[in-house]
């Protein structure tokens, strides 16, 4: 336990939000969400075999039970590539391989985050608080996530294609195909999920569990943004070796999501909060629809990703004064979650 006053633990979320915002990220080199994705990236090389499915009868949703592994009937997936053929059994090997792989960077990289929290414990109170706020920096990203969006709208104000390619900095999707509303809708969806991935998560983790709760929700987020695909990407088929990881995150972000929606629904009318529900539910995402959801019924736009879902699908698409008032809204649900992880911490006291 971390042997400090009750009070000095709520203090740094604030401290930690302080830099964000004064210094942004810290150098690569010194960052530890780059050091997730390095294992990620070798660990993924060895468990996702690099050849393409071609329409496997075995496809299954992502979010669907991993463990099942039903096949309807069929016993085997051809390989569109190779002419190969993969069974029930590899892609039984692919998932345990990526569970295995996930448990083994999730394990350490709570550990090291436990090991730091309980070195710092046993430093004065004026030094282990600052310290222990720079070590929670790194797990959120507000600043850089605020300043790629406001990116975005300037960029788009130079020219549709300027916008495209500011936006390839934030997303997976093919931009080029995007006009600028779709640029624009895809830029405010960024915020409003990310908004819950990249800082009210890792701050309710933080919360609840200390440095080794945010450092665990922070590898199993990147772990689903690297694997969790329901198919190809990067040249490396997903489905079965990416499962765990999507399962994971799906898991550890069904409260922040939420709570992100609700942050943002904040002062709205009875009206959108009743309709927030069957808005979330229209995206493939269990949680992802959430805030998007909720940013798009307190903008009054409709957001959507094409033929996907389409978000408030009776209200016009979003204008460049829409997207400054996107920020606004996002800003202000960042330092609420600020406040209340500072406040929970200090009714719960010091992490065990």
């Amino acid at each position: 336990m971390i042997e400090i006053a009750a009070w000095a633990p709520a203090a740094v979320p604030l401290l930690a939000f302080g830099l964000d915002v004064v210094f942004g990220e810290p150098p690569v080199r010194l960052h530890p969400v780059v050091w997730m994705g390095q294992y990620l990236q070798w660990a993924g090389e060895r468990i996702a075999p690099s050849v393409a499915v071609d329409a496997p009868p075995l496809s299954v949703a992502r979010h669907a039970n991993a463990s099942r592994m039903e096949l309807s009937g069929r016993e085997q997936i051809r390989l569109s590539e190779t002419g190969s053929v993969t069974t029930v059994q590899d892609a039984r090997r692919q998932f345990r391989l990526g569970a295995l792989a996930w448990l083994l960077g999730a394990a350490v990289a709570t550990s090291l985050a436990w090991g730091v929290q309980w070195a710092l414990g046993q430093l004065a109170v004026w030094l282990a608080v600052p310290l222990l706020a720079l070590c929670l920096k790194p797990l959120f990203a507000w600043t850089l996530l605020y300043d790629l969006v406001a990116q975005v709208e300037t960029a788009l104000g130079q020219g549709l294609q300027a916008g495209r390619d500011q936006l390839a900095h934030l997303v997976s999707r093919d931009v080029q195909r995007l006009d600028e509303a779709g640029v624009r809708e895809s830029a405010i969806e960024t915020l409003a999920e990310n908004l819950s991935d990249s800082v009210v998560a890792p701050l309710l983790w933080f919360a609840l569990l200390g440095l080794p709760g945010a450092a665990l929700y922070r590898f199993a987020n990147t772990a689903d943004a690297m694997w969790g695909y329901p198919g190809m990407h990067g040249g490396r088929h997903w489905q079965w070796a990416g499962k765990w990881a999507a399962h994971a995150d799906d898991v550890l972000n069904w409260l922040p999501a939420r709570l992100t929606a609700g942050l943002l629904m904040l002062g709205a009318r009875r009206t959108l909060w009743r309709a927030l529900p069957a808005q979330a539910a229209l995206t493939p995402s269990p949680n992802g629809g959430w805030p998007m959801g909720a940013m798009a019924l307190r903008l009054g736009v409709g957001l959507g990703k094409p033929g996907v879902y389409r978000l408030n699908a009776q209200a016009p698409a979003p204008q460049a004064s829409h997207t400054w008032q996107a920020l606004r809204r996002a800003r202000r649900a960042a330092w609420l979650a600020v406040v209340l992880c500072a406040g929970a911490v200090a009714l719960m006291g010091p992490w065990g």
